[in-house]
């Protein structure tokens, strides 16, 4: 095979099209494996590898994969409201493809936030379409221009992991075109990613991988979008409907809707040789741009480690880090700190979660909890730092990871060893029963999460496999410690030769591993500190008979142990050292064991009894900052008692410098909320609607239209907690001076105004432009403002600037289901220039008018 790019030359796709045979062409319409198109090296066709994003580029294995660069979650990124920040992301992360020799990257994720319970709600931008599809657009034009294609996912309405295989989002035409589908379009206009990603879900009755309308109609047809569509993983249904419809590429490969049984539809006259065509001119065109991109075909993976990566992702961190409250001006702990004593409070604290679970999940190549960056950033003011883990939060026993040694060698990880065969009568019960036995094939790794979806030598592990897992724990802590064990398989753990925790009898069906693995089963055993124990995995799963095609698997655990913790004796604990310190940080939050693919949270309460952590620090000592890590919102139902409030979202692989940043005063907080966060769930315009209820078997209805997020609010005069847009800054800003000019026949205008900062810090604001339509009855009825410009604008102090938005009809704009199009109403509109979403944040009005109605479809 051909070792480099340089070896294919881009070709003549109508000429390829008439070269190829039909049963190529079949071929290439499906994955060859996880992560790669088929390819056809005699026929000059190479093959085009992709890599999951999209906050990272992983590779091609989840098990044993080169390590990665994580960047802020998604709602971490958008908070930043920073477009230039994201085109730099968008390049780095196609630095990381070239280095991974992956042509696309399946990124960025655009659904939109419809309920703080999404499971993968973490992974997109915004409740707002603009903020979404501007952002992403940013981010697509970074990672393009060096090579790399987008794809832009899912489309569309793939807001929920309650039966995402299947659910029915029922969405009216306006809902769908104003909110669902508008990040797509403004994705296209500003950016034109060069692949889509098909969302798992019906919409209206459809699976949108088989969505004729949605495809070619919208996609292809009113946008003029000319790229390739794939289907998500497993997320085609259908043979015939789906190449009509216009989905492209099956994945991952081999196929099983495609491959033979196109053939078969073919000869049946089912699908003609242009309708396969239609699909394969799309793949072709993908196919010479991985050629343009000179990134190597056929090629190994490396890491990428720059010092200016490093400062990149600590930007993107502090960037995702929003100051919610500062009441009695705690923050920054500058001179203030100076000689003091800190507590840092929380398992939060301890733990870095660079990432929400699942597809978004990556090994990250360095990860900074917040107390190791606290802890360094306390000796630069010469203050001490004591920490009280305070509470559990994790869902899952965290990760061994911290404390293995492999067993051979002298450093850290674990030894993998699998034999071929079926288990013993005593391989569950006797931790020598393979002793004998000599492996069929053995790896390293340094985890005790091994997914093993890949990275193993599928061709070698068919049929019944035995797994044995080894390594040496050391805990840094005497007393009781809970293990937990889960897995794709049964299996069974053992510690210095005895068992400790049985998955076997036990096995139920749970969420592990996207809901394909077992719950999680726990003991609890007695350890010393310093002390070395040898612990032993045993694992059985029929590799050929598990999944869901076309994946298949050998044994897959999770494996975790933490020193236990008693909830009131942690939590008094936290207390008394918050009441002997003279600052106290409590980090709470949630973590991917409660935000990630495959499931959605059943609600918005932290986790455990982390607001009984948060109230006993409170009142043991007022000078305390809370700190709340999450990826979409949670309840504060303690918000009235806590003077200093900083939410920071999953920061990526320098989370713990980027809130340290902060927090310390190295940066000016310049973060904003990219979706509000409301009182209580019940609040949350989705609240009646999100999910599947028993009315509404298999559906799910949007029942709040276009009320999404902030539109609800304001609607219904019901103040969040914290509003779309919030996000406070150690100086002061001003805006002043706003004029608008005439509104052209075409829609056009602009808007400006001044914003000074008039503290001492230098510092960022963001400006919102929102437009209020006319109250008159004129039109129909829409939200009272929506936001249709932001400036994220750097200021000096004392330092002032003047601000332009160029806005366009698109301000004006509603969808009109009877006419089937846009439609901007003539007539007087307000012009309302604010620092978040809350009418108390609007300062600045004036007025423009539209003299003659616009109607228009298209981009």
């Amino acid at each position: 095979m051909a070792s480099t790019s340089t070896t294919f030359t881009r070709f003549d796709v109508e000429q390829k099209l008439q070269e190829l045979p039909l049963s190529t062409k079949i071929k290439l319409l499906a994955g060859k494996d996880f992560w790669c198109l088929n390819d056809s090296p005699k026929d000059g066709i190479p093959l085009v590898r992709m890599s999951d994003g999209p906050n990272g580029v992983r590779g091609r294995k989840s098990f044993n994969g080169v390590p990665s660069s994580c960047f802020p979650c998604g709602t971490g990124l958008a908070a930043s409201f920073d477009r230039e920040m994201m085109h730099r992301v968008g390049g780095a992360l196609a630095d990381e493809c070239r280095a991974k020799s992956a042509h696309v990257l399946l990124g960025p994720t655009i659904n939109i936030q419809r309920s703080p319970l999404s499971g993968r709600g973490f992974e997109s931008y915004s409740e707002d379409p603009l903020v979404s599809g501007l952002i992403a657009a940013a981010y697509v034009n970074g990672l393009q221009e060096k090579g790399v294609a987008s794809t832009i996912k899912h489309f569309v309405t793939n807001d929920q992991e309650f039966e995402r295989y299947s659910a029915d989002s029922v969405v009216s035409q306006r809902a769908l075109r104003e909110i669902y589908l508008e990040p797509f379009r403004l994705a296209i206009k500003h950016s034109n990613p060069r692949c889509f990603m098909t969302a798992y879900n019906r919409l209206n009755g459809t699976h949108c991988s088989e969505n004729k309308e949605l495809l070619d109609g919208i996609l292809r047809g009113e946008w003029g979008w000319d790229g390739l569509v794939m289907s998500d993983w497993t997320g085609v249904y259908s043979v015939t409907e789906s190449i009509k419809a216009g989905l492209d590429l099956e994945m991952p490969g081999p196929p099983v809707m495609r491959g033979a049984t196109v053939s078969r539809a073919f000869g049946a006259g089912k699908l003609t040789e242009e309708d396969i065509d239609d699909r394969m001119r799309n793949v072709l065109k993908l196919a010479n741009l991985a050629i343009d991109s000179g990134i190597p075909f056929y090629a190994g993976e490396e890491k990428v480690d720059t010092p200016e990566l490093r400062a990149l992702l600590r930007e993107a961190a502090a960037n995702a880090t929003v100051l919610l409250k500062n009441d009695k001006g705690l923050l920054p702990l500058k001179e203030s700190a100076k000689g003091k004593k800190i507590a840092v409070i929380g398992s939060n604290a301890k733990l870095a979660f660079p990432s929400g679970g699942g597809s978004a999940s990556m090994t990250t190549s360095w990860v900074v909890s917040p107390l190791e960056a606290i802890s360094e950033a306390a000796k630069a003011v010469n203050a001490s730092v004591d920490f009280a883990v305070g509470v559990s939060a994790f869902h899952y026993v965290p990760l061994m990871d911290p404390y293995l040694t492999h067993p051979t060698k002298n450093e850290a990880g674990a030894l993998v060893e699998f034999f071929k065969g079926k288990p013993s009568d005593s391989f569950f019960t006797d931790v020598s029963s393979l002793a004998q036995r000599e492996a069929d094939y053995a790896v390293d790794t340094k985890s005790s999460f091994c997914f093993m979806i890949d990275g193993i030598p599928r061709e070698k592990l068919q049929g019944h496999v035995l797994t044995r897992y080894t390594t040496v724990i050391t805990p840094d802590a005497s007393g009781t410690w809970t293990f937990g064990l889960g897995s794709i398989g049964y299996s069974q753990l053992f510690l210095d030769g005895k068992p400790i925790i049985e998955n076997v009898k036990s096995y139920k069906t749970g969420e592990l591993f996207f809901t394909m693995g077992s719950g999680e089963v726990r003991g609890e055993v007695e350890l010393e500190a310093g002390k070395s124990y040898k612990l032993v995995l045993h694992g059985y799963v029929v590799a050929d008979a598990l999944g869901l095609p076309p994946f298949v698997f050998c044994s897959s655990f999770r494996i975790g142990a933490f020193r236990k913790i008693i909830p009131a004796e942690a939590r008094q604990e936290a207390a008394d050292l918050a009441a002997k310190s003279d600052i106290a940080i409590v980090v709470v939050g949630t973590n991917p064991d409660w935000e990630t693919e495959g499931f959605d949270r059943q609600d918005m309460r932290l986790p455990g009894e982390s607001d009984e952590l948060v109230k006993a620090v409170l009142a043991a000592n007022a000078n305390t900052i809370v700190v709340n890590q999450s990826g979409t919102p949670v309840e504060f139902p303690w918000i009235k008692d806590a003077p200093t409030l900083v939410h920071t979202f999953f920061g990526g692989n320098e989370l713990g410098n980027g809130l340290a940043d902060v927090l310390f005063g190295k940066v000016n907080p310049s973060g904003k909320l990219p979706l509000s966060f409301p009182v209580r769930l019940e609040d949350n315009p989705a609240y009646h609607s999100f999910g599947i209820t028993s009315e509404t078997p298999g559906k799910v209805l949007y029942g709040e239209g276009i009320f999404v997020g902030y539109r609800h609010y304001d609607r219904m005069k019901l103040a969040p907690a914290f509003p779309f847009g919030h996000g406070l800054s150690y100086t002061s800003f001003e805006l002043s001076g706003l004029s608008t000019s005439a509104v052209s026949d075409a829609g056009d205008f602009a808007v400006s105004f001044s914003v000074k900062n008039t503290g001492n810090v230098d510092g960022a604001e963001v400006a919102q432009v929102y437009i209020a339509a006319p109250s008159d009855g004129s039109r129909i009825a829409s939200p009272p403002k929506e936001l249709k410009a932001f400036e994220k604008v750097a200021l000096k102090a004392g330092e002032s600037k003047k601000v332009e938005a160029k806005l366009s009809r698109e301000a004006f704009s509603y969808w009109n289901e009877q006419r089937n199009s846009w439609v901007a109403p003539a007539g007087k509109y307000e012009v309302r220039i604010g620092t978040s979403a809350a009418d108390k944040d609007v300062k600045l009005s004036d007025s423009v008018e539209l003299k003659r109605e616009i109607r228009w479809n298209g981009l």
